[in-house]
């Protein structure tokens, strides 16, 4: 049994050189055979542009070439080497790998693939599907099972080649609509991980104090979504139908589906009931990283949880200068915030997310010990 977990380390990887935000639509490729949905998105990209907040974004692909140049698998490996060489530790080292990322058709499972390529003979692994959430749920079951004492070293990954789904030569054009492509400026590639320690002291380093995770999507529907069938179908009739498109709402239809009851948003009622659950003290919180993609979201959701005594200065998002990678945004963040922050003893991280698939939810903290 351990009493904490330590965070050894933390590192992400971005593949290829930052694009800039108004070259998005260039660099991933016209749709030339749909000569309206190709003014669209010019018209469009200027509009997400101001309402995203990105500057830049990175991508596992050479629009040169039409060729990727990175995949889940290589960038979670680079993604790991960097956390392992930072926390001067060897692959050998870890005894459990829990990957979170999107979804995954491949067998055998991803981690497995992490594990191999690592180079270890033999060690615990998971693989969690739960989209943005599911690095937050890697973390969290890491906590759990290092303070159980049953493994000693926790390696959490993940990746996302969202540029996949976005290149032209992916879609059956002719069923294309705009919501298939909407989805093209919200997400990039990227890779996190970060390395967890079972320890009975708490002495120099962060730990991670609270983890969270709540499914408040219920009683809504998803606002994310592919229409592939629950079970294995033929490939030839996916594409043909369509169903393997990415498809998000529009955000101007977004208020319906994201707003509770209560008249705040599904984020906020989560923020809430962790705060509330979990007594997190609020003097103590230095950074709150709002892992969303959406400027204009993060403003709106900063606005609310103002009423919840998190001040305005407190809030974080590496977002702008690197887009958002999906499930890596939370580790890319906490990544940079620790490369540019000096911390005193007794400062929280508090990061906290909403996926919009099925508004699945998650969060955790990590108090620095001097």
């Amino acid at each position: 049994m351990s009493k904490y977990v330590k965070m050894k380390s933390v590192a992400c990887y971005l593949p290829g050189e930052p694009i800039r935000f108004d070259n998005i639509n260039n660099y991933l490729g016209d749709f030339p055979l749909s000569d309206k949905l190709d003014l669209w998105t010019k018209r469009v990209q200027p509009i997400m542009e101001e309402i995203l907040g990105f500057k830049y974004c990175y991508y596992a692909f050479d629009n040169k070439t039409r060729t990727f140049t990175d995949d889940n698998l290589t960038m979670a490996v680079k993604a790991s080497r960097i956390a392992l060489e930072r926390a001067n530790m060897k692959a050998s080292d870890i005894d459990l790998i829990i990957y979170g990322g999107a979804c995954s058709n491949q067998m055998p499972p991803l981690s497995t693939r992490i594990q191999e390529e690592l180079g270890i003979e033999c060690c615990g692994e998971l693989y969690i599907h739960s989209n943005c959430t599911s690095v937050y749920k890697a973390i969290e079951v890491a906590d759990m099972m290092l303070k159980q004492g049953e493994y000693k070293n926790a390696l959490v990954v993940t990746s996302n080649t969202a540029s996949s789904g976005f290149i032209p030569e992916f879609y059956n054009q002719k069923k294309m609509t705009k919501d298939d492509i909407f989805l093209r400026w919200y997400l990039c590639d990227g890779a996190g991980a970060m390395i967890l320690t079972g320890c009975d002291e708490k002495k120099e380093g962060f730990f991670l104090d609270n983890t969270y995770m709540e499914s408040a999507g219920g009683n809504k529907k998803a606002a994310m979504y592919n229409s592939y069938k629950y079970r294995w179908n033929n490939p030839k009739d996916d594409f043909a139908e369509g169903l393997h498109h990415i498809r998000q709402i529009y955000i101007s239809d977004m208020k319906e589906f994201v707003l509770d009851s209560n008249g705040k948003t599904t984020f906020y009622n989560g923020v809430r009931r962790m705060l509330e659950k979990k007594q997190l003290n609020l003097k103590k919180i230095k950074y709150f990283v709002v892992n969303m993609p959406s400027k204009f979201v993060r403003e709106y959701i900063i606005d609310e949880c103002v009423e919840l005594g998190i001040p305005k200065d407190k809030f974080f998002s590496a977002i702008e200068n690197v887009g958002y990678a999906g499930p890596p945004a939370a580790l890319i963040s906490i990544d940079n915030l620790l490369s540019n922050t000096k911390f005193e003893d007794g400062d929280v991280i508090y990061s906290f997310v909403m996926e919009v698939s099925k508004f699945l939810q998650a969060g955790f903290t990590l108090e620095y010990v001097k």
